[in-house]
């Protein structure tokens, strides 16, 4: 029987920073790929900067073990996966009162934006401590603060795409944050803005940020394999 794993609402998200080197074959990345998009997987390629993955994927999709057959194709193709992340699109539960429309392109986004080739990622959680505790606040003072979180982000509007996906219960954060941009400076300037806002400055954690520039499949491979 043909298995399928899928959310009832939205897409599986699967992000892999991997490592490559001379032993890595092309030919079976392009494949792996190809195989995914076919089976209605959409898969972002992502050069990456830095010392902790040399190739990302952003893949979204209906179904996991999809996902999980395009992890294990670029593992057989010699791919060593270094990091990985795994989330859900969804709507908050502060945005319940925003048009369909914009709920669905939040549950069924298309990637990636067209012109914003700047890319980032990070995981981020809540506080819960003894000082500040996210979960201990009614649901109306979270909704405030959440609207003017959002605020802050909306001044990037046209400048930054934001795509934040669910992972409490499935990986080590709450969340997913995934930016793209034109430029690398709005990036920055989008994070640090947002920092200053009471919802993050007294109740978020953020993990590790990973860094590097969209292009098509062909190119990112040309540039990370010697």
């Amino acid at each position: 029987m043909l298995r399928i794993l899928r959310p009832s609402a939205g897409l599986g998200v699967l992000h892999l920073f991997c490592r490559a080197d001379s032993r890595t074959d092309p030919l079976g990345v392009r494949s792996a790929v190809k195989e995914a998009v076919d089976a209605g997987v959409q898969v972002v390629p992502v050069a990456m900067l830095g010392h902790k993955a040399d190739i990302g994927f952003l893949a979204l999709g209906p179904d996991l073990w999809v996902l999980r057959d395009l992890q294990t194709r670029l593992r057989g193709s010699g791919l060593e996966i270094a990091s990985s992340y795994v989330s859900l699109t969804e709507v908050s539960e502060y945005s319940a009162d925003v048009p369909e429309e914009l709920k669905q392109e939040r549950l069924f986004p298309h990637l990636p934006p067209e012109g914003k080739s700047a890319f980032c990622f990070y995981p981020m959680s809540k506080r819960r401590g003894p000082e500040h505790n996210w979960y201990s606040l009614p649901f109306e003072e979270r909704r405030e603060l959440m609207y003017g979180h959002g605020a802050v982000g909306r001044r990037f509007r046209g400048r930054v795409l934001q795509l934040v996906t669910g992972s409490t219960g499935l990986d080590d954060w709450e969340w997913g944050v995934t930016l793209f941009a034109g430029v690398p400076d709005d990036l920055k300037q989008c994070v640090y803005q947002m920092r200053f806002d009471e919802a993050s400055a007294r109740y978020a954690e953020f993990g590790p940020f990973y860094t590097g520039m969209i292009s098509d499949l062909d190119e990112v491979l040309a540039r990370v394999i010697a």
